[in-house]
């Protein structure tokens, strides 16, 4: 059990210094460390809360001016999208999601990180923000990993550095709060989680708050090489923890 405690912490500590810096990408730091020992639900649970937690701990301390009606079509997709992925948690080959995703972010963001000069997309308009938002919600319902696309969606419109960390930082906070609330009402959370979730949160607290004072000091084009190369990062630890398990089947 004190076993299960420490991975718990530091798995807590890494994605919320992780999320705290970036505005994203608890879920996918922490299960990178908790994959090794938690149950996938479990670890899925504990993701999703401890997401939860450093978005409401960074929303108090790093905000920024931006246009709501950027933020609208992303919101109104995630709505759509979390009852879906609370509904397929139970349902899904986590290993085989793990898969999938750590591959997309291994080939895509190093491409992009290579390319600074790509152009901007603007084909799509709202819709193609509302269907990256749903995605978002589907994976935050998943296991907290609600910032993922949006955040590779904003670096490809090109959005600047506090207009798309006001955007995701906000997406995040409405899709994590609707999924955790959506796990509550289903029972999936019982009495005996409620101990990891409180060393959780308070793991999570002065990381965040560390993150965030970071964040503070970077310039547009260091956030967008540290955004990306922690995505990057989190492919990498996705597939260290995926494939071995995939191939022993």
């Amino acid at each position: 059990m004190q076993a299960l405690y420490v991975y718990v912490i530091v798995g807590a500590v890494l994605a919320g210094f992780v999320q705290g810096l970036s505005g994203f990408a608890f879920g996918m730091v922490a299960m990178s460390v908790w994959a090794w020992t938690l149950e996938p639900q479990l670890a899925a649970v504990l993701a999703l809360f401890g997401a939860l937690t450093g978005q409401v701990i960074a929303a108090l301390t790093v905000r920024r001016s931006f246009d709501k009606r950027i933020l609208w079509p992303f919101v109104l997709g995630g709505l759509v999208g979390v009852p879906f992925g609370v509904w397929l948690l139970p349902h899904l080959d986590i290993v085989l999601f793990k898969v999938c995703l750590g591959t997309l972010l291994v080939l895509w963001c190093p491409a992009m990180l290579m390319s600074q000069h790509l152009p901007k997309i603007t084909f799509g308009g709202r819709a193609a923000d509302g269907v990256a938002g749903a995605i978002g919600g589907v994976m935050a319902g998943i296991g907290g990993f609600s910032g993922v696309v949006p955040t590779l969606w904003c670096t490809l419109r090109g959005f600047q550095r506090d207009t798309q960390r006001a955007v995701i930082q906000n997406f995040n906070l409405s899709m994590l709060a609707v999924a955790f609330a959506v796990h509550v009402a289903s029972g999936s959370i019982g009495r005996s989680v409620l101990p990891l979730l409180a060393l959780v949160a308070a793991a999570v607290a002065v990381p965040v708050l560390l993150g965030a004072r970071l964040y503070i000091g970077i310039s547009e084009v260091a956030f967008r090489k540290i955004v990306l190369s922690l995505l990057t990062l989190s492919g990498i630890a996705m597939l260290a923890s995926a494939v071995p398990a995939l191939l022993a089947r």
